[in-house]
């Protein structure tokens, strides 16, 4: 059985999975200065640096989980499932972060793992490009699948060796069954196909040298592979025939050229299987293609260009490609004069069998040609003033990308009336509410809950509020609870408002994952949060309460006390009259406390037959409980003991007790008790009976108000004589300037 960390250590998993999770979400969603940026990257942050992490902390990367030395979460978090999956797409088989990384340095490593895989293994892969950038704060160890590849051709029945030499003869071959989980199972097949497309060329140039030959060996191993992905795993054909793509975009020039002219002028299967392979290569690779191959001193560049309109058919898609092309031999180290001049050759060849003669008139085509020999660098004109020029930006700047964005959903949401083009779009409209809440943009996401919540409540149409009410079900998922509650410590009281609302308007589907998330949730401010929302839910969050007190976390069942407290009237008094019997003590005075707070005799009534009937420990928890609430909410309880508990009997010490505390109390109310106190006595038990006196005599001086004081004197001129001692004596002090209680006044 696979190691379990310590509760400690798997929570500290659990925090940065998340917390890397909705900062990497939001630096591809936000620009640099929006406050989610600010918030998520923040926390990741302070995860990464002194106090929470000073050593640097490793993690191993599996397709499903992260572990530290060998040892997994027992209890897996969603979200560290996502991050193990999304490092593990990239080829990233250890993660150790350093402590002292800053927000510049996680944006940038967040920026780089938040790429497509494809197109950042084109680019040499994550461990690469990092490092050329300078990062320190992350260490990333990629997995060698050059030796994997090693592994997996050594003892099968049919090794990759031998697939590569039938390809070579034309002989038939079967893809094996551990051939293609090796191909389904690996999150790198870019990395294993560019391998294994190099040894069958470099076989297939020393066996024959031919063009020809090359090429309809890599077409037999391409449509072999199609055809096993389409057979016999159709689920991963779509990941297997965009994986054969991107390493049939790494192939040299020629060759490339030869296989698409070979299988375009085939009618066989070969061309059935390389066609849906070609429409598969992403713009990534493509631009990469061209990058590495165009630029390179003495390159084929009339080849690179046929290859090039080969795999993109469309003019203004291939306009694109070149300015992405473009961006990434910058990337990769071209710059200078000298590149500039050869770029422009590279455009030229790449984009020759393209004129626009048949559209543009004579004269505006000489105007054009006029323009070009006449250029000028378009960031020096002055033409625009620069707030112009700033104005323009702002409107296809990120943020404002995203603002358009929301509100052509809200629009969607509000025009569509087609039914089934609006449950259509509730997907998407979902997708984004969980984006939203992921990195903390509660206003948006607001926004889209409050319009779905009215149109289920408020709509004509019986089947838009059906769509709006299922949408809104659809949110209810511990993913969106695990979301909220990664932000709710941090969060100001207008923008706990704003989650309060959006719980509300989901409705009670979420309750139960509200309380789930509050019964393992282990930070106080965050439990008391989550606590705030099931209140907001009314009756629904009062059904969940009967699970939390039941929780073995002490914390958890103090904050049903407190859900208890806060929903109020006598039919909560049940409920907290268990918890009076609770083996923690803080509980039971939570509990005796939420009772005081009630304020009814019914509720007074559960305290006086706790005390009678409690164990010594509880009986003691309430008195203490009661002596910590020094304010006017624990009078009329002290006020309800003396009238009704029996002085004589066994709980004559509360009733002792009950007098000392209205003392410290000092509340008025409690004067007529106190004076019904200080006549009460049996004159068979003189030393209790002075004893209950005098401390009946001191809580009236304590109080020391007109008509406290006018009892005293009352009872010094005509009570029994105990009782006159016990006025008398209290009156001297006080006319002696002594406190009561023997201190100085």
């Amino acid at each position: 059985m696979a190691d379990v960390l310590a509760p400690s250590e798997a929570a500290r998993l659990t925090d940065f999975s998340r917390a890397f999770k909705a900062a990497a979400r939001a630096v591809i969603l936000y620009p640099a200065d929006h406050p989610a940026i600010t918030t998520t990257l923040g926390r990741l942050v302070q995860l990464t640096n002194p106090p929470r992490l000073t050593a640097p902390l490793t993690l191993q990367v599996s397709p499903q989980t992260l572990s530290i030395a060998g040892a997994s979460v027992g209890r897996p978090d969603g979200a560290i499932a996502e991050l193990a999956a999304m490092l593990h797409a990239h080829v990233i088989g250890e993660l150790t972060i350093q402590p002292g990384g800053d927000v510049a340095a996680w944006r940038s490593f967040l920026l780089l793992v938040g790429r497509a895989p494809e197109e950042v293994r084109a680019d040499g892969g994550v461990s690469r490009l990092w490092n050329a950038g300078g990062g320190r704060h992350v260490r990333v160890r990629q997995v060698d699948y050059g030796e994997v590849l090693r592994e997996h051709t050594g003892g099968t029945a049919a090794t990759w060796e031998q697939v590569l030499a039938n390809c070579l003869t034309g002989t038939i071959f079967d893809i094996t069954d551990d051939l293609l989980r090796a191909l389904v199972d690996s999150s790198a097949n870019g990395e294993m196909l560019r391998d294994l497309f190099r040894q069958l060329d470099e076989s297939a140039a020393a066996a024959d040298g031919t063009l020809g030959a090359r090429a309809s060996a890599l077409l037999r191993l391409l449509q072999g592979l199609a055809d096993a992905a389409h057979l016999r795993a159709p689920e991963h054909e779509d990941r297997i025939l965009r994986d054969l793509a991107v390493a049939l975009g790494h192939t040299p020039p020629d060759l490339l050229l030869a296989v698409l002219a070979a299988a375009r002028e085939r009618h066989d299967d070969v061309a059935s299987a390389i066609t849906p392979i070609v429409e598969r290569m992403p713009d990534g690779t493509v631009a990469s293609f061209v990058a590495q191959h165009a630029v390179t001193p003495g390159a084929p560049l009339d080849r690179v260009a046929q290859a090039f309109q080969s795999l993109v058919i469309d003019p203004s898609r291939r306009e694109r490609l070149i300015g992405m092309a473009y961006d990434t031999a910058i990337v990769s180290g071209a710059e200078g004069e000298a590149f500039e001049q050869h770029w422009q050759d590279v455009v030229k060849a790449l984009l020759r069998d393209y004129s626009d003669q048949p559209f543009v008139p004579d004269d505006y085509a000489r105007e054009l040609t006029g323009v070009t020999k006449e250029a000028t660098d378009i960031e020096q004109t002055s033409d625009d003033p620069p707030e112009r020029m700033r104005a323009w930006l702002a409107t296809v700047a990120t943020g404002e990308l995203r603002r358009l964005d929301l509100a052509l959903i809200l629009d969607l949401l509000r025009l569509e009336a087609d039914p089934a083009r609006r449950e259509a779009l509730m997907a998407p409209v979902t997708a984004v509410v969980d984006d939203l809440l992921l990195v903390g943009d509660f206003d948006a996401a607001e926004t889209i809950v409050a319009l779905l919540q009215s149109d289920a409540v408020h709509a004509t149409a019986p089947e838009r509020q059906r769509v709006a009410r299922a949408t809104l079900d659809a949110l209810a998922t511990s993913a969106t609870t695990r979301h909220i509650a990664s932000h709710l410590g941090s969060l100001d009281e207008e923008q706990r408002g704003r989650v309060r609302t959006i719980c509300v308007s989901i409705g009670e589907r979420l309750v139960p994952l509200l309380a789930e998330a509050l019964s393992v949730e282990e930070r106080p401010r965050t439990r008391e949060r989550l606590a705030e929302l099931l209140v907001a839910s009314g009756a629904t969050g009062r059904s969940e309460i009967e699970r939390l007190k039941g929780s073995p976390n002490a914390a958890v069942r103090r904050t049903a006390i407190q859900l208890l407290r806060a929903l109020g009237g006598s039919d909560v008094l049940p409920d907290l009259a268990e918890l009076l019997g609770d083996s923690e003590v803080g509980v039971q005075r939570d509990a005796v406390r939420a009772i005081l707070h009630l304020g009814s005799d019914e509720g007074y009534r559960v305290l006086e037959q706790a005390l009678e009937g409690g164990t010594p420990q509880s009986r003691e928890a309430i008195m203490q409980a009661l002596a910590s609430q020094r304010d006017e909410r624990a009078a009329p309880l002290l006020v309800y003991i003396l009238e009704h508990v029996d002085h004589t009997g066994p709980l004559g010490w509360v009733y002792q007790r009950a007098l000392d505390l209205l003392g410290q109390v000092r509340d008025p109310q409690a004067v007529p008790a106190l004076e019904a106190a200080l006549h009460r006595g049996e004159w068979w038990a003189p030393r209790r009976t002075t004893a209950l006196r005098t401390a009946a005599a001191s809580a009236l001086g304590r109080i020391g108000t007109i008509e406290a004081l006018q009892v005293l004197t009352r009872a010094a001129q005509t009570g029994s004589r105990g009782v006159r001692s016990a006025a008398q004596a209290q009156l001297d002090a006080i006319a002696d300037g002594v406190s009561p209680g023997g201190r100085q006044a």
